[in-house]
């Protein structure tokens, strides 16, 4: 099982930090490096809440892949999590959380996933799989924070 966390400062208020990140345009936006896009049958606008599902499209590693998430749990403005219905792993969990601090919101992603195909599996996410995801979340936070910071809303 794979599993991450990254910290982020973002220099805006609490609740705008929140609202960005559920944000489906935003996060489109700020995932345009892999072709990301919502689609139906998912909600493919606006701002998710609690018991949203939503469909992402992207290519990762080469391929196009669709992931179904469902939003199990908020809590506004400091955190929600959403799991993977459908799509290629056997598990994916990610749990955003939000904390005003001084001089912003300190935006914390925690990511836990487990891959199929046993022993194989766990040898293709140490090598392959977790340094994408790592790069992926990475990108995407580092895009999300520029765009925060230098885009009135």
């Amino acid at each position: 099982m794979g599993s991450l966390r990254l910290d982020t400062l973002i220099r805006v208020p609490l609740e705008r930090c929140f609202d960005l990140a559920r944000s489906i345009e935003v996060h489109c936006e700020t995932a345009a490096f892999t072709a990301e896009r919502a689609i139906a049958p998912g909600r493919t606008s606006g701002l998710l809440e609690g018991g949203d599902l939503v469909v992402f499209e992207a290519r990762h590693l080469g391929f196009r892949r669709r992931l179904v998430a469902e939003i199990v749990e908020f809590d506004p403005p400091h955190r929600f999590v959403d799991v993977m219905r459908k799509g290629a792993f056997r598990s994916l969990r990610h749990e955003h959380l939000f904390e005003a601090v001084d001089g912003g919101t300190l935006m914390q992603d925690l990511l836990d996933w487990e891959v199929p195909a046993g022993p194989l599996g766990r040898v293709v996410d140490r090598w392959i799989v977790g340094p994408h995801m790592e790069w992926f979340l990475a990108t995407k936070q580092a895009n999300l924070k520029r765009y925060a910071e230098e885009t009135d809303c």
